[in-house]
C-alpha cells in the first residue's frame, strides 16, 4: 500500500500540482501584460488631454487653464476605471473557447465526412481495383491529418501570442524521458499478448482486413494507422492540453480525456475503458515533459504489436483470403 501511495504522489499528484502552478505563473503574466497595456494607454489618454486643454488654453487664457485641469482629471478617471474593468478581461482566457470550438468541429467533420463510408459512396468500388479498400483507409487517415493537425494549426496561427512550437512538438529533452515510455510500454504488452487471445480482439483487428495479402498491404497500412496516431497525439495531448492549461491547469488532463474516450466508441468495450486510464496517464506525461512524441511511440508500437499478433488469427496469404471480422 506504502509503494502504490508513492507512485501514485511521485507520478500524478506531484506533477498535477507542478502543472497548477505552472498555470497560477501563466496567467499571472497574463494579468501583469493586461495590466501594462492599461498602464500605458491610461497614460496616454491623460497626455493628449492635458495637451489638448493646453492648446484650449492658449486661446481662452486662464479659463484654458481649467480645462487642462479638467482633461487631466478625466483622463485619470478613465484610466482609473480602465484598470478596475480589466481586471475580468484579463481572467477571462478566449483560448478556450477557441479550443473547445475547434476540437468539437474536427470530431464533427470526422464523423460525417471522415470515415470510410464516406468514401465508399463518393468512390464506388470499380472492378478490377485490388487496393479500394486500402484507399479507403487513406482517406480515414487523412481527415485525422485534416482534423487533428491542419484545422487546429490554422487556429494557432490565427491566436495572437501562439507559437505552433509551444504545443508540445518540440523534441527537445525528449531522451531524457524515452526510458518512461519504454517501462509503460512493457507493462501494457502483457495485457496485449491476453487480449489478442479473444474474440473479439481477433474480429476487431487488424482494421484492414487485407493487411495478410502482403508485405506492402501490411506495411501501407502500418504507416497510415501511424499517421492518424501522430495527428491524434499532437490533437489530443498537444492542442487541447496546451490550448487549456493557462485556465484549466491539470484538470485540462480530464476534459481532454472525455472526447478521447469516445472516440473508442465500437471498439471493444475492455479498450474503451482503457482509453480513459491512458488518456491520464499520456496527458499527464506529456504535461511535464512538453512532448507529444512519447504518446506516439506508445502507440505506434501497441498498433503494430497488436496487429502482428491479429495476423495469427488470419488465413495464411497464399489463400488469398482477407482477415476475418466486421
Amino acid at each position: 500500500m506504502r509503494l502504490i501511495r508513492a507512485a501514485w504522489q511521485r507520478f500524478f499528484w506531484q506533477p498535477w500540482l507542478r502543472i497548477e502552478e505552472e498555470a497560477a505563473a501563466e496567467r499571472a503574466a497574463d494579468a501583469a501584460r493586461e495590466a501594462g497595456k492599461g498602464d500605458a494607454a491610461g497614460r496616454g489618454a491623460e497626455a493628449d488631454s492635458a495637451a489638448d486643454g493646453r492648446r484650449k488654453g492658449g486661446k481662452r487664457g486662464r479659463s484654458g487653464a481649467g480645462a487642462a485641469k479638467a482633461g487631466a482629471k478625466q483622463a485619470g478617471a478613465k484610466r482609473a476605471g480602465g484598470e478596475a474593468g480589466a481586471t475580468p478581461a484579463a481572467g477571462f482566457d478566449w483560448r478556450v473557447i477557441v479550443i473547445l470550438v475547434t476540437v468539437s468541429v474536427s470530431l464533427g467533420l470526422q464523423e460525417y465526412y471522415g470515415e470510410r463510408l464516406m468514401f465508399q459512396k463518393l468512390f464506388p468500388y470499380q472492378a478490377p481495383d485490388s487496393y479500394w479498400t486500402l484507399k479507403s483507409f487513406a482517406w480515414w487517415s487523412g481527415w485525422r491529418v485534416f482534423g487533428y493537425v491542419i484545422l487546429p494549426a490554422l487556429t494557432i496561427v490565427c491566436m495572437p501570442g501562439e507559437r505552433l512550437r509551444d504545443y508540445y512538438i518540440s523534441l527537445r529533452g525528449f531522451g531524457r524521458h524515452l526510458w518512461i515510455y519504454v517501462v509503460l510500454f512493457l507493462l501494457i504488452l502483457p495485457a496485449v499478448i491476453i487480449a489478442s487471445q479473444t474474440e473479439s480482439f481477433s474480429r476487431t483487428y487488424p482494421f484492414y482486413k487485407l493487411a495478410n495479402r502482403s508485405s506492402f498491404d501490411f506495411w501501407a497500412w502500418q504507416g497510415l494507422y501511424a499517421l492518424q496516431f501522430l495527428a491524434l497525439e499532437f490533437f489530443f495531448r498537444g492542442y487541447m492540453l496546451r490550448g487549456l492549461q493557462r485556465s484549466l491547469g491539470a484538470k485540462a488532463i480530464f476534459v481532454m480525456t472525455i472526447p478521447y474516450c469516445m472516440i473508442h466508441f465500437g471498439k471493444p468495450f475492455a479498450e474503451t475503458m482503457g482509453a480513459i486510464g491512458a488518456g491520464v496517464i499520456l496527458g499527464t506525461l506529456a504535461m511535464r515533459t512538453r512532448s507529444i512524441w512519447g504518446g506516439v511511440l506508445i502507440h505506434v508500437g501497441v498498433a503494430v504489436t497488436m496487429d502482428y499478433l491479429a495476423l495469427g488469427h488470419c488465413p495464411p496469404a497464399e489463400t488469398g483470403l482477407p482477415c476475418r471480422g466486421h
